[in-house]
């Protein structure tokens, strides 16, 4: 049987997801069920490097550390660091795949899309229970062409929120 998925979504950025994940996965976890956490994209200089060498956000680490499962690329495949003002390193499942100022960006989520899926569909396939974490703000209008975040992609795995 496929894994339930279900998507948490907020107000803002730092009002507590990361968090609230972390405690349902280890809640879950202690139930007995396959949890994985799974944030789409995330924008953070505090990263962690994983068993295989790529790099994710610490929050994802520390919600598989919740889950008793080891941190993977694919639980956060898109990972924005920030560099100046404007710019961002973009690391996907792990590994660096260039740069680009915020309004390039928007023109690459698009290609993006088709990993952040995949990683999705992998942790969907050795759990039963996957806890997706949404970025920001749920309704950043100027953020919502090619979400990929949020509710873009709700919509394109089929997430309930």
């Amino acid at each position: 049987m496929p894994a339930c998925a279900l998507m948490f979504q907020g107000t803002g950025s730092d009002v507590g997801k990361s968090l609230v994940v972390a405690g349902l996965a280890r809640a879950y976890a202690n139930r007995g069920l396959k949890v994985r956490p799974f944030k789409p994209q995330n924008m953070s200089n505090n990263a962690e490097v994983t068993e295989d060498g790529g790099e994710i956000g610490r929050a994802q680490a520390l919600q598989a550390r919740a889950a008793r499962v080891a941190p993977t690329v694919h639980m956060n495949p898109v990972l924005l660091k920030p560099q100046g003002a404007t710019g961002a390193q973009i690391i996907v499942q792990g590994r660096v795949f260039g740069a680009a100022k915020a309004a390039q960006y928007q023109d690459v989520k698009p290609r993006l899309l088709p990993q952040v899926l995949e990683s999705f569909s992998l942790l969907k396939s050795d759990a039963d229970l996957v806890l997706v974490e949404g970025a920001g703000s749920a309704s950043e209008i100027n953020l919502r062409a090619n979400d990929i975040a949020n509710m873009g992609f709700a919509r394109a795995a089929d997430v309930p929120v």
